[in-house]
């Protein structure tokens, strides 16, 4: 199955993105992080713990607690298992510093969280859609032949 790794700490961009994908039947694909350093535990595990199977896409916010969005990013960039993972970021930032920084630490897109509920639930359903419907994945970067993620 195909899943999408949302990073967020704010409760209600949790429930309006799982409103938006129960919408398009998407929420079972959701797997949640409420900070940066369980994102990386999720993706490249820990001594007690092995990494769960690599989602479709990445949906970072960059304002996080423990590990900020700016090196969860570098982190993924960084180890070769998740290295070629697509990262989108969503974020309430609009500062063009933010948007530069992320991009040069190798995010595959940039998006500004909209405030008002309709246009926020229609921007999560299109990002789902268009990961987990129109998007090829990345090959495996240790060149085992398969996709970054699990089917």
């Amino acid at each position: 199955m195909s899943r999408i790794l949302l990073v967020e700490d704010n409760e209600d961009d949790i429930e309006l993105t799982l409103i938006a994908f129960r919408r398009q039947q998407l929420a079972n694909d959701l797997i949640i992080a409420r900070d940066g350093q369980q994102a990386l535990e999720i993706l490249h595990g820990t001594p007690s713990r092995p990494a769960q199977p690599l989602p479709v896409v990445v949906l970072l916010d960059l304002k996080l607690p423990r590990r900020d969005g700016f090196e969860v990013l570098d982190a993924i960039r960084a180890h070769p298992h998740t290295r070629l993972l697509p990262v989108v970021v969503l974020t309430s930032s609009a500062q063009e510093r933010d948007r530069l920084k992320t991009y040069k630490l190798g995010a595959n897109s940039y998006i500004v969280k909209p405030v008002d509920f309709e246009q926020f639930l229609e921007a999560a359903r299109q990002i789902g859609m268009y990961w987990l419907m129109l998007n090829t994945a990345p090959p495996d970067p240790e060149g085992n032949g398969h996709a970054a993620a699990a089917p």
